[in-house]
């Protein structure tokens, strides 16, 4: 269970994004932000995925409170989430091709052996056919950009998915 408590985050001091905002998402359950542009969205989706410190507040993942954000956090806890950013082209290197991207985080944590496995098992799930896995970001659709990048997402089986803006 994921759990945020009157977290308060903003990219200033004086100047929070989100105030004082509580949300529980159990094993299982998917749950939505609806709200106008620039209400915090992304930053509370940032916060939920330990990529960003909130400046109040308590996260806790199974009852036991989140001390260490970004990379100063376990890789345990850091793999525990999938994060699909808003903008495909901005968050893809884009001198990689697709196969490359979907095994960044693989790569990253040390288990290159297992990328032909879990990109053979990935791309059809998503969508990706195989000859779209050897282009480049600037050679797919927006789309199929996206596909890959939910499959990179994925590729680390983590337990929460966050996904920002995803359709």
């Amino acid at each position: 269970m994921l759990e945020l408590r009157s977290i308060t985050a903003g990219y200033t001091a004086n100047a929070p994004v989100v105030r004082g905002v509580s949300l529980a998402v159990a094993a299982g359950e998917s749950v939505g932000l609806l709200g106008p542009s620039g209400c915090g969205k992304s930053t509370l989706a940032r916060v939920a995925a330990l990529l960003h410190r909130p400046d109040s507040g308590t996260l806790l993942l199974d009852g036991e409170p989140v001390r260490r954000w970004r990379h100063r956090a376990p890789r345990a806890l850091r793999t525990a989430f999938g994060v699909v950013f808003q903008q495909a082209r901005l968050s893809a290197d884009p001198r990689l091709p697709l196969t490359d991207l979907i095994a960044e985080p693989l790569r990253a944590t040390g288990r290159g052996k297992d990328v032909p496995d879990r990109v053979a098992e990935l791309a059809p799930a998503v969508g990706l056919t195989p000859d779209l896995l050897t282009r480049r970001p600037h050679e797919v659709s927006d789309g199929q950009l996206q596909r890959a990048c939910l499959a990179r997402a994925l590729v680390l089986r983590p337990r929460l998915l966050v996904c920002d803006e995803m359709t």
